[in-house]
């Protein structure tokens, strides 16, 4: 299935990115990588994760507090938000 990342998503990769890599260099491109991975544990198996409210679902990201929400529409699969595991969920909930 392919994933498709909504502007809004990318925007919150493009934002943690660039604060992980003013942390220490090279640790954007790491949390990129996570963001791939859990992208790739999505379209391999879109049913697979917990479903955290209504339709949309959560993965986990390895090594990094954030995960992807995403959103299984047809033959597609919606990623809706990145997001740190503390922020308000609200701020996705309204994608």
């Amino acid at each position: 299935m392919p994933v498709i990342v909504r502007p809004a998503a990318a925007a919150d990769i493009d934002d943690a990115y660039l604060w992980y890599e003013r942390q220490q260099t090279g640790l954007g491109e790491q949390f990129l990588v996570a963001v791939s991975a859990a992208k790739e544990r999505v379209a391999a198996n879109p049913e697979g994760f917990p479903v955290v409210h209504r339709d949309t679902r959560r993965v986990l990201l390895s090594r990094f507090p954030h995960a992807l929400y995403y959103r299984i529409s047809g033959q597609v699969i919606l990623i809706v938000a990145c997001m740190r595991g503390r922020r308000d969920p609200r701020r996705w909930k309204s994608r």
